[in-house]
């Protein structure tokens, strides 16, 4: 069934105006889908299953001078009975009591992205969705197609897991791109969500307990490129060129990125990245030229050339020079292999983003032949670490292990052969150390969750970065 044989068939009227809709979670994305639907004239039910803090009660007073009805503390029948449709956040899970109750009820549940996707098929003209998914790499790669469209004159945004609903920007007059981060949770429950570009960064094990699996986490990103025009995808990660292959669409709009495959890739050649469509080929810049930093960077600058490049063939072509430009100037997003400062001979990079071992690897295998004083720990995710420790033993120095996790992490360690390990009791001690040691590089890259010692992988890497900033 088609996407819009989809609509013709399900009880789901596109004109929401007098429909019931519910809205699952007081979240910034359940929010953001409430005040869409009233916005398109429907009757909106926001139920929060928690009960909600003093600090966050004026949102709810909020929707409610909006119209909008909201319950919190558990979700009632009477909020649920008669809905066309349910919004639900992308912290609820699958499984949970509350989506089975809907199944039970036979109300369709879509994810918010899904959402304002349907609600975007009603404006005229409609905005066009560049999706970027993938375990690591996704919010540099959405913030720098943002960075190069915008620098190129287009009139695009970046949204969705990268901090801002897609639901608040659709009805936006002035804005004709939604460059749009999209995490597993949200593709999960989602069936007819429509991109023009979709982009896969890499597939590994990730957030399986929440998915029930690693093929349900794989199937829910794959979701993205159901109803996508142009399907961008990694040459370097084997489970995704074999995706590839099963995509029923014309061979010439998929795209590799990282290897010269085909008609149609951007890859690395002789230092340079080079940019092919349709067996033209053009040189976009020099490796030398990149402010990012590691493999995995330039993988993530491939992704946006190829995005800004397709996103040209709508606009009118893009100038190469153009694209360069904007890469050269811009700035990593915070806490991902974030330069904080050079001082004394040593470079600070906040990587705080890597919460597992998968995404400290790419970040450790950023620096050759250099002195690293590398900080890690946290919440352990019981993840295996051979592949870890492998690389600490080929580019770091010096392990400083901090947290939760430290026990097992210098345990795998030293199992592995490697034994410049100091334990520290916090981060502040952990800079100390690092400086201390005067290596070339202190590298935050902590391959763990934060909760441990902090609010967030966001809160720890500012910690990070406030100390370095007040010792040197």
């Amino acid at each position: 069934m088609g996407l819009f044989d989809f609509f013709k068939k399900s009880k789901y009227n596109q004109d929401l105006r007098r429909q019931k809709v519910l809205v699952l979670g007081l979240s910034k994305s359940g929010i953001a889908a409430a005040k869409l639907a009233k916005r398109h004239g429907a009757d909106v039910y926001l139920s929060e299953g928690n009960d909600v803090s003093q600090d966050r009660l004026h949102l709810v007073e909020e929707l409610k001078e909006l119209g909008i009805n909201v319950e919190y503390g558990g979700h009632s029948d009477k909020f649920i009975s008669k809905s066309v449709i349910a919004v639900t956040s992308p912290g609820i899970p699958p499984h949970s009591d509350i989506i089975q109750k809907l199944k039970s009820h036979n109300i369709e549940t879509i994810s918010e992205l899904e959402f304002a996707s349907r609600e975007n098929e009603e404006n005229k003209p409609r905005k066009e969705f560049i999706a970027i998914t993938g375990t690591n790499g996704k919010t540099t790669t959405t913030a720098l197609t943002e960075f190069i469209l915008k620098k190129a004159g287009l009139k695009a945004k970046a949204c969705g897991n990268i901090g801002i609903p897609a639901s608040d920007l659709i009805d936006e007059k002035d804005l004709d791109w939604l460059v749009c981060e999209t995490s597993s949770f949200q593709l999960e429950m989602t069936e007819f969500f429509s991109s023009l570009i979709s982009v896969w960064t890499n597939f590994t094990p990730d957030h399986i307990d929440w998915h029930n699996g690693l093929e349900n986490y794989f199937n829910a990103k794959a979701k993205a490129f159901k109803y996508s025009t142009y399907s961008v995808l990694n040459a370097k990660d084997e489970k995704l060129v074999e995706f590839a292959n099963s995509l029923q669409e014309d061979k010439d709009s998929i795209f590799f990125f990282d290897g010269n495959i085909g008609d149609n890739c951007c890859y690395i050649e002789n230092d340079e990245i080079k940019y092919k469509e349709l067996g033209d080929v053009e040189t976009v810049i020099k490796l030398s030229d990149c402010p990012l930093i590691g493999h995995h960077n330039y993988q993530n600058i491939m992704c946006a050339i190829i995005c800004a490049q397709l996103a040209g063939n709508y606009n009118g072509r893009i100038k190469t020079e153009t694209i360069k430009n904007a890469i050269m100037e811009f700035k990593a997003p915070a806490h991902r292999l974030e330069k904080i400062t050079t001082k004394n001979g040593i470079t600070f990079y906040n990587d705080s983003k890597a919460t597992n071992p998968e995404a400290a690897i790419v970040a450790i295998n950023s620096f050759n032949n250099t002195d690293v004083a590398l900080i890690a720990g946290g919440r352990d995710k019981n993840t295996d670490l051979t592949e870890f420790c492998d690389a600490v033993k080929k580019h770091i120095k010096t392990v400083i292990l901090i947290g939760e996790a430290t026990e097992r992490f210098e345990e795998n360690l030293k199992n592995n052969g490697f034994n410049n390990i100091i334990r520290e009791n916090s981060m502040q001690e952990a800079i100390d150390k690092g400086i201390e040691l005067h290596p070339d590089v202190v590298l935050l890259s902590p391959a763990c969750a934060s909760f441990d010692m902090f609010t967030s992988y966001e809160n720890r890497g500012e910690v990070f970065r406030e100390y370095v900033l007040q010792r040197v």
